[in-house]
């Protein structure tokens, strides 16, 4: 991407506000206008330096808001990564949001190369298959009234990824099919069936590895994909516990201390 000296320091003062609400727990309402994304290429700029700031990336969270949308993909910080049963204690933890996701660990490097990857090749590169609760956290006071681009930009609300056991033989699940539930401090606040709203979610690996390879500069064994919310965004409160239930590819759990 080509930016303008001017433009780049304007996305550069809006990535040191995003970190300092951040790491500060000040959430801001949205960012000035003036320097808030106007493109996804700009949105993905904001992004990389943000993961960066954090650590190193631990894999990538993906996700499609219809069948046929396109992806869109933000890293995943490896310090924000734990799993199951995992207490989750930092003050970092502000927004709570909560979303059941079906990840993948990959097995295998998928690095760049001219060739696209065929499904199947990156569907052989995959070393496990794990129910997952993405946590989502923001620098925005309330990123679902910010500014969209604004909300893209700080890595797409993530916050934390706790993931469950591996479970074997996960090809032959029918995702259409596949039943989910969440429940908070033991009461069921969602429940559904075949609602990942990418469609055919194993679609957005190759995307990933393709697409995306620009950006990520090839994906790495022992690397994290998380695949899209399965649940919306179900809140928590403090010292909150979250259950949620796959009805073939298992559980995953965490508790808000």
């Amino acid at each position: 991407m080509n930016l303008t000296g001017s433009r780049e320091a304007e996305l550069l003062q809006a990535i040191d506000m995003l970190l300092d609400a951040r790491r500060t727990v000040q959430p801001m309402q949205d960012l000035p206008s003036a320097l808030r994304p106007t493109s996804i290429d700009e949105v993905y700029f904001v992004q990389d330096r943000l993961g960066e700031a954090f650590g190193t990336i631990g894999g990538w969270k993906i996700g499609a808001a219809s069948p046929d949308g396109e992806p869109l993909f933000a890293p995943m910080p490896a310090a924000w990564m734990g799993p199951s049963a995992s207490i989750l204690s930092s003050a970092h933890y502000r927004f709570r949001g909560l979303e059941a996701e079906v990840a993948f660990l990959l097995g295998k490097d998928l690095p760049q190369r001219e060739a696209a990857y065929t499904r199947d090749e990156v569907v052989e590169a995959i070393a496990s298959c794990h129910p997952a609760i993405e946590v989502l956290e923001s620098g925005l006071l309330d990123p679902n009234v910010a500014a969209r681009m604004s909300m893209l930009a700080d890595l797409q609300m993530h916050g934390g990824f706790i993931y469950g056991p591996a479970y074997e033989g996960w090809q032959r699940i029918d995702f259409a099919q596949e039943h989910v539930s969440l429940a908070v401090d033991g009461v069921l606040r969602v429940e559904r069936t075949g609602s990942n709203t990418a469609g055919d979610l194993l679609r957005l690996l190759p995307y990933l590895a393709n697409e995306g390879a620009a950006r990520t500069g090839g994906l790495h064994a022992g690397q994290w994909i998380t695949t899209g919310s399965w649940t919306g965004n179900t809140p928590a409160m403090t010292g909150s516990s979250a259950d949620v239930q796959f009805s073939t590819l298992g559980r995953a759990t965490l508790r808000f201390a």
